[in-house]
């Protein structure tokens, strides 16, 4: 199970089925839908898209993906935004899930989604997203399934303003203190290097008492700080795993093995499943060999939603994409 956002157009990206933006007839559309019978073969693909005949809004149909680097095409048709009290959020929600109940009937390992009805549908981009992680989401927590989010231009990917400000001005805000704490430490170098020439330290040299050997305080490994974690939150394991959109089979690796070395986004992800605090998060990570910096916007976009008490891994992954962040 896994789920992702790319920047990319949907014939490009390798999956068991594609899903396509189709027109509710058996005619070539405009975007998305041109592309796919272009690449696809425009005679073959057309004349299977005929045999099925019309769609109605919010149902899909298969076809074979032709010269396509997939086996399948579901011909999704999302519905033309009105005014948000004709069910086009409903409508729009049951092409992604009648999309995946088809990849689940014809036995397929991976999807590959557009962002439906963002564009020439007039949806409100803002609703698109939040429909389809929604859809997506809700599917994985009880399905197995490789599922891609493709968005073709920055534009059509758009979070709820107010969100998206919010996360801007933090970040802004931090780089500047960083920038002046930056400015604080070079105006204090030639101070430094006095007491450094001097032997002068403003910080205390630890010294073993007497007679006793110094020897360092084992903490607890990564693994067992991340299962005792699990056990007081009370979640099981699949709980945990599939709300951090983790294999698995990687997190059986993470169980079996007290010296495991997880990747910092696998660290981030599961403190995000278990809704731990900033501190307990750094501490996590700090366990890994891991920390947030002040200076990097991947990190930066992690605290605010810690701060902020965002534990979606969806809505967290959608903030890093937005601001051109690698996703968890």
């Amino acid at each position: 199970m896994s789920f992702r956002i790319v920047r990319n157009n949907i014939i490009n990206v390798k999956a068991d089925m594609i899903v396509n933006t189709a027109n509710p007839e058996p005619v070539i559309g405009g975007g998305t839908d041109t592309a796919v019978y272009e690449a696809a073969g425009r005679e073959k693909l057309l004349k299977a898209r005929q045999v099925i005949g019309q769609i109605v809004p919010g149902d899909a149909a298969v076809t074979k993906a032709y010269d396509l680097d997939a086996k399948y095409i579901a011909h999704a048709v999302s519905p033309v935004w009105i005014d948000g009290q004709h069910h086009e959020a409903e409508m729009l929600r049951s092409c992604y899930e009648r999309s995946l109940k088809l990849a689940e009937d014809y036995h397929c390992e991976s999807i590959a989604f557009p962002l439906m009805a963002a564009g020439s549908n007039r949806f409100p981009n803002d609703i698109a997203l939040k429909t389809a992680l929604d859809a997506i989401q809700s599917y994985l927590m009880d399905h197995e399934m490789d599922i891609t989010l493709v968005v073709f231009d920055k534009q059509s990917f758009e979070l709820s303003k107010k969100v998206f400000e919010s996360v801007e001005s933090y970040i802004e805000e931090h780089q500047v203190v960083l920038a002046e704490e930056r400015e604080y430490r070079r105006r204090r170098q030639p101070n430094q290097a006095y007491k450094q020439s001097s032997g002068l330290s403003s910080k205390p040299v630890p010294f073993p008492a007497p007679g006793h050997a110094w020897t360092p305080k084992k903490e607890q490994t990564f693994q067992v700080r991340l299962l005792h974690l699990i056990d007081a939150s009370g979640r099981t394991d699949p709980d945990v795993y599939k709300a951090a959109n983790i294999d698995r089979k990687l997190f059986a690796k993470i169980r079996k093995n007290e010296n495991y070395k997880p990747s910092k986004k696998t660290v981030i992800a599961l403190a995000l499943a278990l809704h731990l605090s900033l501190d307990d998060t750094v501490d996590l990570l700090s366990r890994a060999g891991f920390a947030l910096s002040p200076s990097v916007v991947f990190d930066l976009v992690i605290r605010y939603c810690l701060e902020n008490d965002i534990y979606n891994i969806f809505e967290v992954n959608a903030l890093l994409f937005k601001f051109d962040q690698e996703t968890l």
